[in-house]
């Protein structure tokens, strides 16, 4: 039995090492002194992080996808908090084609749906690059809106709607005045997590980007290309931290409990 555990440990000690050793290697490249990326470094120093906010290009696309990220959010909230909603509170016919439609874009490939959006929102419609942009996100940033909030009115207690209509209060004063307080929780967890999403985005990015409007996801590719300098590893670095706060926020705002029950 011991040596079952034992070797139950070994292994999940080779998983932790397996995908948490990209990301040592990386975070120990970014402070190399000279002008190759190479591990181990031979000298160390915070040159590259500097070097972040001398290339032009890295802060305009970093506002950017800060930009497209914060007005997609905005949209996809007032989109998927009604439709969370309507899925968690009522039943009709229906219901679970509608909640598959909404959670097609996790489900399909990312190459496969920016593919879709670059023959029929930019070349078909021939929109402006920002709107086609603001457009792909929101459609990414939805199912994870729709879900997160979902989960989080699953623990919300209905009858307390009920006692508030039944003392004269209307539905929609209601649902701003009882439902939205009890579940902001999860609405700053859902906007944080399709936040990352999409700032983060690559393979939909890559489809509606185009001449002089890029995002910073796909102005580290295109660095990539042309520079061999830890520069990207140094910005990865700074990503990884990010992502972990924003992670961590979400775990002390609603707990994994939340995306565990459904």
């Amino acid at each position: 039995m011991q040596e079952k555990h034992r070797g139950l440990a070994l292994f999940t000690i080779l998983v932790f090492i397996f995908l948490l050793g990209p990301l040592v290697i990386i975070s120990i490249t970014s402070f190399e002194s000279g002008s190759i990326l190479k591990f181990p470094p031979e000298e160390y120093s915070f040159r590259w992080y500097e070097n972040i906010f001398k290339v032009e290009m890295f802060l305009i696309t970093f506002k950017t996808s800060i930009i497209v990220s914060i007005a997609g959010n905005i949209l996809a909230l007032l989109l998927g908090v009604p439709a969370a909603y309507a899925l968690s509170r009522f039943h009709f016919a229906g219901k679970g084609i509608i909640n598959a439609i909404f959670v097609s874009p996790i489900l399909i490939p990312g190459i496969v749906l920016g593919f879709s959006f670059l023959r029929y929102i930019v070349v078909t419609y021939n929109l402006p690059i920002y709107l086609s942009l603001f457009i792909g996100h929101t459609v990414i940033m939805l199912p994870f809106i729709i879900r997160v909030i979902s989960s989080s009115l699953a623990n919300f207690d209905f009858s307390i709607e009920e006692a508030a209509l039944s003392l004269g209060a209307t539905r929609i004063g209601t649902f701003f005045s009882v439902v939205l307080p009890n579940i902001k929780s999860g609405i700053i967890a859902a906007v944080m997590i399709a936040f990352l999403e999409s700032f983060n985005n690559v393979d939909i990015s890559v489809y509606m980007t185009g001449p002089g409007v890029s995002t910073f996801p796909i102005q580290m590719l295109l660095y990539v290309e042309n520079y061999f300098d830890p520069t990207v590893a140094a910005i990865s670095v700074l990503l990884m931290f990010l992502t972990a706060i924003f992670m961590f926020a979400v775990e002390r705002l609603m707990g994994l409990s939340y995306f565990t029950k459904r």
